[in-house]
């Protein structure tokens, strides 16, 4: 009689980040980095798919609920991800090269920023924890809790602003 093996319950990772050296985030500047070593620091949160408002007299940002067409709610991915800029010309790709200009906006969770400020990867973090899903089960992520850009008219989107959690809150992001 033949035994079955367990099946392995980690869903695949969409984000390429086998045979990276360990912890290469600790020993290399981002501008040192791999095409593959800087995407593999996101964490699949989705937040940066996210349309964010700014106030032009203080220059505040608020992330709201209402995420960009591409974005695929259930799996928290661009939807076409190599094509965006077809669909979403003002999409940013983000690099070393243009970081300091967009620290403002980005989350504050974000992998990218936190190292760019000097500060280290969350616990919850994918490439900490060997789980895509790890940034799903701390609540960071904005999972199922988006609208679409092209259901709601641009004068609801302040209604759909969210506080980003603190770093090792649960809650997810909270509506104001």
């Amino acid at each position: 009689m033949s035994r079955r093996r367990p099946q392995d319950r980690t869903p695949r990772d969409p984000i390429p980040r086998e045979g990276l050296a360990p912890r290469f985030w600790e020993r290399k500047r981002l501008t040192d980095m791999s095409r593959a070593e800087w995407e593999a620091l996101c964490d699949g949160c989705g937040k940066c798919c996210l349309n964010k408002l700014e106030d032009e007299e203080t220059g505040e940002v608020a992330l709201t609920r209402v995420a960009c067409r591409l974005f695929d709610d259930a799996t928290c991915r661009c939807a076409q991800y190599e094509i965006r800029h077809n669909f979403v010309p003002e999409c940013i790709v983000l690099s070393p090269a243009n970081m300091a200009q967009n620290l403002y906006w980005m989350p504050q969770t974000c992998a990218y920023k936190l190292l760019w400020e000097g500060n280290p990867l969350p616990d919850w973090h994918p490439l900490i924890t060997g789980d895509p899903e790890s940034v799903h089960a701390a609540g960071v992520s904005i999972r199922d809790a988006t609208v679409s850009e092209f259901e709601t008219p641009d004068e609801e989107w302040e209604d759909h602003i969210i506080e980003e959690p603190l770093p090792g809150n649960s809650g997810g992001p909270r509506e104001r």
